[in-house]
């Protein structure tokens, strides 16, 4: 039987960190072996808030250095930029044309980064569950790896594909969101009751990839706790969960097991070990970007022919699309 596929997208915003990571590249690595896979630095929906030219070049190249360092295989995994295969702007602008505005009115991502930007607000952003919606239907793919946030995009893509297919025949597979149980949504260390984000007001909120062990246990060293004293899991406890969680995901032990290990040891136990596990479990993905990002031409190469891979099938599915609606 045919693997079934999946897509899922990263922006090109740089500085990529531990919430990206666990909750949702650890699990690309882990998903590639049995799918088909199609993972994309999806710079097209970077630009939708204002970018600088030559910062967003380093970090395109920074963040698909990282992908690849991480351990997504090009042997499992097809992995481009989204702005190299020139299909997925084209089926943004045939699905806008059959998505109604009021289905977009509703996004609330749209709607908390609107407050941010007020007057500045763009029509990409607006726009932006479209494009996702294009870059997934691309791919006929089946799953979504994607954090708890996310979760109303997909159910978005699968109402315009639905609406395509109820329109001018079957066409799109309906997409499901693939949520993993932990880590679908790393809690930032300064503010543990809002996801991991560079973008907070507190630089030490999130831990970046290429952080050093110095810059790692600094961060967890101020990360916030509570005045209480037991160490344990608790959703009403949300920095001492948080900080549980992440060990949690990095050593793989159950949660009961974690529980007795901290039974008589203190918050600043916790925060210096899990500095340690942090630095350690990163130690090998820094060392592996190192080489890759010094080895001259590699990340052009597999960025090459990973759009040369995704372009052959995005064509195919943009025509049979064009059939569909009259354009061919």
């Amino acid at each position: 039987m045919a693997k079934k596929k999946i897509f899922s997208g990263i922006q090109a915003t740089g500085n990529l960190h531990l919430g990206n990571y666990l909750g949702a590249i650890r699990n690309w690595v882990k998903l590639q072996a049995d799918y088909d896979n199609y993972f994309c630095v999806v710079d097209l929906h970077t630009i939708t808030v204002p970018q600088d030219p030559e910062v967003l070049r380093a970090n395109i190249r920074e963040v698909a250095g990282l992908l690849f360092a991480s351990g997504l295989d090009a042997d499992n995994s097809v992995v481009f930029v989204q702005s190299h295969v020139r299909a997925h702007s084209e089926l943004a602008w045939i699905l806008n044309c059959i998505t109604p505005m009021g289905w977009l009115h509703r996004m609330t991502q749209f709607k908390e980064k609107s407050e941010k930007q007020k007057d500045e607000v763009s029509i990409g952003l607006f726009d932006y569950p479209v494009l996702q919606a294009a870059d997934i239907l691309l791919y006929d793919a089946d799953l979504v790896p994607v954090g708890e946030d996310q979760k109303q995009h997909i159910e978005l893509c699968r109402d315009i594909a639905q609406r395509f297919n109820y329109r001018y025949g079957d066409l799109f597979v309906l997409p499901d969101a693939y949520i993993a149980e932990v880590g679908g949504r790393v809690m930032g260390l300064s503010n543990p009751e809002k996801k991991m984000s560079k973008s907070e007001e507190k630089k030490d909120d999130a831990i970046f990839l290429l952080d050093s062990p110095d810059q790692i246990r600094a961060k967890v060293k101020r990360a916030t706790t509570d005045s209480m004293r037991e160490i344990c899991f608790d959703d009403n406890r949300p920095g001492i969960n948080n900080l549980l969680t992440i060990y949690q995901l990095l050593t793989e032990k159950s949660k009961a097991a974690i529980v007795e290990y901290f039974s008589t040891k203190s918050y600043k136990d916790l925060k210096e070990e899990l500095a340690e596990v942090i630095a350690e479990s990163l130690r090998p993905l820094q060392e592996r970007y190192r080489e890759l990002t010094g080895e001259k031409g590699y990340l052009d190469q597999k960025l090459d022919e990973g759009a040369r891979l995704a372009d052959e099938a995005a064509e195919r599915k943009l025509k049979a699309v064009q059939d569909k609606i009259g354009l061919r």
